[in-house]
């Protein structure tokens, strides 16, 4: 089971981000790969630092942690999922600007690699009812994908590229700063080690190894979503570098509110008029779920406002993690607007019955009557 970040990290919950910095940074050097070479554990100890801090550094990231947890990460395609050492290398170099955030040298210059392709993030709006029963559907997405006609290297047929003459390369040049040694990407090639010169220069891709496409992908939405959750599909990011896997592409859903039913995590909630004499006397009603129409027997002398439980007919939890949500039932008096003459006739005698003082019959006539006179 995984442990709790901020316990990871050694800082308070309300810890601000300038502390959960530090703190990771001071354990991230004591347990740095470069420190303990061939430690597994001291290696397996720096990957949960790094997991716990790219949640709690990231505002959204963090708040949805603190109320739901590491489910509610998963659930929404935001859980840490660093494959090695170099996975999380050069992720905090996308973040920070620099290769290595703790000044490290790595015993003669580990170079940077093939750099792994950025995600994407898409926006899909459902219904309601999609939403709660799962729904599959089709988007576009438009992404830098490798150029066919140089396979990604950028180069005309025949071509070679020249090394870097800045950084020799290494893709990587490295600043001393007192006792600390921090490596930075090139900023003459970008960290790509190489140049092409104009001539040589795949005329396609003018040189990049990219070009855009846009591409139908189908994407199926599990029951139970809500907004704000995340579908991630794997490798549909943009691609990366020759020999590197590409980035994955996030589907952010956004589902459309419902004019009857409500919803608060797996339950849902709604409001069904009456008739008095059923609120009265009590019967039975056929009453609206997500899951369809359930029947409900109300008891007599039922309260306007009363609440009915109906256990299991709420949503279905995310891939089935626990039980179904159940669906809640407010019911309220049917007041009609308009009664016709035998209505009127009862529901005036049951006033009389009742001692109660009612409105003469068309007192709001003649009084409208007099004030327009």
């Amino acid at each position: 089971m995984a442990r709790d970040y901020y316990e990871v990290l050694g800082v308070a919950r309300d810890a601000d981000g300038p502390t959960i910095k530090k703190a990771y940074r001071k354990l991230a050097v004591q347990f740095h790969p470069d420190r303990n070479p061939d430690n597994p554990e001291a290696t397996a100890k720096f990957k949960e630092l790094s997991e716990a801090y790219e949640v709690l550094q990231n505002v959204e990231k963090r708040q949805i942690y603190d109320r739901f947890g590491h489910d509610g990460l998963r659930g929404r395609g935001f859980e840490p999922n660093f494959t090695d050492v170099g996975d999380i290398l050069s992720h905090f170099s996308e973040i920070f600007g620099f290769g290595d955030l703790f000044g490290f040298n790595g015993g003669g210059g580990r170079g940077r690699g093939p750099r792994r392709g950025a995600d994407l993030e898409v926006h899909l709006r459902l219904e309601f009812i999609d939403a709660v029963k799962g729904v599959t559907r089709d988007i576009q997405v438009t992404r830098n994908v490798h150029c066919t006609t140089c396979n990604g290297s950028g180069l005309k047929d025949g071509a070679s590229p020249a090394k870097c003459a800045t950084c020799a390369g290494q893709g990587q040049v490295i600043q001393q700063q007192g006792f600390l040694r921090i490596r930075t990407a090139c900023p003459v090639c970008h960290g790509e080690g190489r140049s092409i010169a104009p001539a040589d220069r795949c005329a396609d891709c003018n040189g990049s190894g990219h070009t855009h496409t846009t591409e139908t992908l189908s994407v199926t939405v599990p029951p139970g979503v809500d907004s704000g959750m995340q579908l991630r599909l794997v490798g549909k990011g943009e691609v990366g570098d020759p020999g590197a896997p590409p980035g994955n592409l996030f589907v952010t859903l956004d589902v459309e509110p419902h004019n009857l039913f409500k919803r608060d995590g797996p339950d849902t909630y709604c409001t069904i008029p009456v008739p008095y004499a059923l609120m009265c006397l009590g019967g039975d009603i056929d009453v609206p779920t997500v899951q369809g129409e359930e029947r409900l027997s109300i008891p007599p002398g039922c309260d306007s406002g009363k609440v009915f439980k109906l256990t299991g007919k709420g949503i279905e939890r995310v891939n089935g993690r626990g039980p179904r949500g159940d669906h809640h039932v407010q019911l309220v008096v049917d007041v009609p607007k308009r009664l016709s003459p035998e209505e009127e006739k009862l529901v005036r005698d049951l006033a009389a019955m009742q001692g109660h003082h009612v409105n003469e019959k068309g007192f709001w006539k003649d009084l409208f009557a007099k004030l327009t006179s």
